[in-house]
């Protein structure tokens, strides 16, 4: 069996890969870590793992995970990067959830994270962890950055006609809603639920930090010139999920633009492209590996192609891709561990 530990298991991310890792066949839970939670049993703080996950919080600090083949982080920001180089030199894998080592480019990096990294060095031998993109290059990995939410459902709207040059690449609009877990556990005025009910509000409306990590991937798969993407994140009174509404100019025709989206995913597990046309909708994806995508091309050459998204923001949009992350590094059918349907309510 593979070792495993989750660093910061008490927020949405954390649980979510608790729930998911402790049903997986080929995998053993040994160390799960909460400073705030620290010396209390995973079931006394979560009544859903009782008879499911039996092992009590340590802190973040514990000796433990030097002896774990994969640590996954799903901490803050500005978190892992203190503590992945140690483990690494002992010889584990490393799956971050966090933003630490999403973005290639330190001086990026730290103008959107507002912190000094900790270990640039590793920003070059980290692998972005979208399987849909990089799966050779995650096969081999020893330090995956799992990607943000946003930028799941984004670039997978996106990757098949900017690869292929089917879209002006100079202007596309993604107008993306998110669920309130996306802000995480933390108290927060502003995610409280009873301050989103009944509201519909967009924020970094300026710039949001998945930008660049979603420019980054587009512009890996193209060369003749750099995208510019327009991106505006909005929150939505629900838990959890995500739609993103993506416009861009297409130069291709209705049937070829489909064929080139069912071409491109026909291969994978947890992309579904429907009939052109069709509505996907964040329900039929709750608590799944799963993306929807549905394409709904212009009238004519002078209107956008509108390309729609929906993700899990804590399944695929972070502990299920990490997951399937780690079956790829594990060389392991990628299913494993992913295959719940949807909830229906």
């Amino acid at each position: 069996m593979i070792n495993v530990g989750v660093v910061g298991a008490t927020g949405y991310t954390g649980i979510e890969l608790l729930r998911l890792l402790s049903k997986h066949e080929a995998v053993e839970l040994s160390v799960i870590t909460s400073n705030s939670e620290k010396g209390k049993l995973a079931q006394d703080v979560f009544p859903n793992l009782r008879a499911h996950v039996d092992l009590e919080f340590k802190s973040h600090e514990c000796e433990q995970l030097k002896s774990c083949d994969f640590v996954f982080f799903a901490t803050p920001h500005a978190t892992a990067m203190h503590y992945v180089p140690n483990l690494l030199e002992q010889g584990c894998k490393i799956i971050d959830l966090s933003a630490d080592f999403r973005i290639f480019d330190a001086a990026l990096w730290e103008q959107w994270y507002q912190a000094k990294h900790t270990c640039p060095n590793l920003l070059n031998k980290a692998v972005y962890g979208l399987p849909e993109l990089n799966r050779h290059k995650i096969k081999t990995a020893r330090l995956i950055a799992n990607p943000g939410c946003y930028a799941t459902a984004v670039t997978l709207a996106l990757l098949p006609v900017v690869k292929e040059g089917l879209i002006n690449i100079s202007d596309i609009i993604a107008d993306a809603k998110s669920g309130v877990s996306g802000a995480g556990r933390k108290a927060a005025l502003a995610t409280q639920f009873s301050e989103v009910s009944e509201s519909f509000k967009a924020y970094s409306a300026s710039g949001h930090r998945h930008l660049p990590e979603i420019i980054q991937s587009l512009n890996s798969v193209q060369i003749e010139q750099k995208v510019d993407l327009t991106f505006v994140p909005h929150l939505v009174p629900m838990h959890r999920g995500i739609f993103a509404t993506v416009y861009v100019k297409s130069i291709i025709n209705t049937e070829e633009l489909q064929k080139c989206y069912t071409d491109y995913y026909s291969q994978e597990n947890f992309v579904d492209v429907m009939r052109s046309g069709s509505h996907p909708d964040t329900a039929s994806v709750r608590s799944t590996n799963m993306c929807r995508i549905a394409i709904h091309p212009s009238k004519n050459r002078t209107q956008p192609t509108v390309i729609l998204s929906v993700i899990d923001n804590l399944v695929k949009g972070a502990a299920g891709q990490a997951i399937q992350n780690m079956n790829i590094m594990l060389g392991l059918d990628e299913s494993i561990g992913l295959t719940t349907p949807e909830m229906i309510s």
